[in-house]
């Protein structure tokens, strides 16, 4: 399809979600924040009088103690509380059935989900389809689940995909290792807890690459061309709080003041995301993610700055915004000047958390097919500008030297 018919496309397929949305109740979030902050998401869940848990989590966390604290309240209240710990990274379908299996055995009434993203992602899944005999992977899209779902709970223990405070999830295919990205509202939390005692053991290098995921989300939906809600603010008040204390997080774990600005950061973006999606960043981050195996956060963090410098031209006005925001330039500067200051902002906090600027994992034999992919779920964006098939190769080819 020639790139005139794509931009056609692309505009009236915006033009009707913007109308159709007009009409979609708006999202509602009950957040608790703070040391100790899971004890009072237990007791939120115990007094809805949910009898059986379902906790949707991963087996390094459960070995850790993790887990086990962030469930506390409910074991001391006497809920009675199951586990499907088999996430792994990147969650697939299978997984998302052996979690489903899990709860119908023991007759879950809620979900909760403690981890990062692919806990999370799962656990929404596993919820959905708990309650339907439908295969997930029609549900691919947004607003295809349209059935009531077992309420869902969340505790991140990583501050970065933002999961918690969206309406989405990312499944892959086990087969293919393509990425599917699920999104309704029924998929929202009903609550979560952002609990900096979670998160004190988190390692460097996942608080670097879940941190970087963060601002991906905060920069994608300021920089969009969907104006929405709270977009603006929300991503703002994200991208402020990562430049402020994402490498303090990545240097000292044991700050607690960073560690909690992190976790509402990445609940920021989350936000922001949620209102308008992500963009081209995520296009060619689901891919090499889903092919190579890279983390999301790491893929996310490789590709960013590639992304920012194609579409320079057209986000200039908020990219040089941006730049003001975290201190990158002068405003006495030109708009010009900025843009380029806050790119060059971005690579410097990626190397200042000592985040790669390439893989070796990625191929050069596999960038057709991974453009191709790409090219396609980022006409699903509300994007400042389209990719085009000489681009998307340019930037992985950037990713692989």
């Amino acid at each position: 399809m020639s790139m005139f018919l794509r931009t056609v496309k692309h505009k009236l397929s915006f033009g009707l979600t913007k109308f159709l949305v007009q009409f979609m109740p708006g999202a509602s979030y009950m957040t608790f924040v703070g040391a100790g902050s899971s004890r009072q998401l237990c007791h939120l869940i115990n007094n809805t009088g949910a009898a059986k848990v379902l906790v949707v989590t991963d087996k390094p966390l459960r070995e850790l103690g993790v887990v086990d604290t962030a469930v506390a309240a409910l074991l001391d209240a006497g809920v009675d509380v199951n586990f499907y710990d088999g996430v792994l990274p990147d969650p697939t379908y299978d997984q998302v059935k052996e979690g489903v299996a899990v709860m119908r055995e023991h007759g879950s009434e809620v979900v909760l989900a403690i981890g990062g993203g692919s806990s999370m992602d799962a656990a929404k899944i596993i919820a959905a389809s708990f309650a339907s005999d439908e295969d997930p992977r029609d549900w691919v899209g947004f607003g295809k689940v349209k059935h009531d779902l077992p309420r869902i709970y969340a505790i991140p223990t990583t501050s970065g995909t933002g999961s918690e405070a969206t309406m989405g999830a990312v499944i892959s295919d086990p087969v293919s290792h393509e990425k599917g990205v699920i999104s309704g509202k029924t998929l929202l939390p009903a609550a979560i807890a952002l609990d900096t005692d979670l998160l004190m053991g988190l390692p460097a290098h996942i608080t670097a690459a879940t941190g970087m995921d963060a601002l991906t989300h905060g920069i994608e939906a300021y920089i969009g061309t969907w104006e929405r809600g709270t977009r603006k603010e929300d991503a703002r008040a994200a991208i402020k709080m990562i430049f402020d204390h994402l490498e303090t997080a990545v240097s000292d774990g044991s700050n607690k003041e960073a560690r909690e600005a992190m976790a509402i950061a990445a609940f920021y973006a989350g936000q922001a995301i949620n209102q308008v999606n992500v963009g081209n960043v995520h296009a060619i981050a689901h891919q090499i993610g889903g092919k190579y195996g890279i983390p999301h956060g790491l893929a996310n963090s490789l590709v960013l700055p590639h992304v920012l410098e194609f579409c320079r031209e057209e986000a200039q006005k908020e990219l040089a915004e941006l730049a003001l925001l975290v201190g990158a330039g002068a405003p006495g500067d030109s708009e010009e000047q900025l843009s380029y200051a806050f790119i060059t902002a971005v690579k410097d906090l990626r190397t200042a958390v000592h985040i790669e600027a390439h893989s070796d994992k990625i191929k050069k034999e596999d960038f057709d097919h991974l453009a191709e992919l790409a090219m396609a779920e980022g006409d699903g964006y509300a994007v400042p500008r389209l990719l085009d098939r000489d681009s998307a190769l340019a930037i992985l080819a950037q990713l692989a030297v």
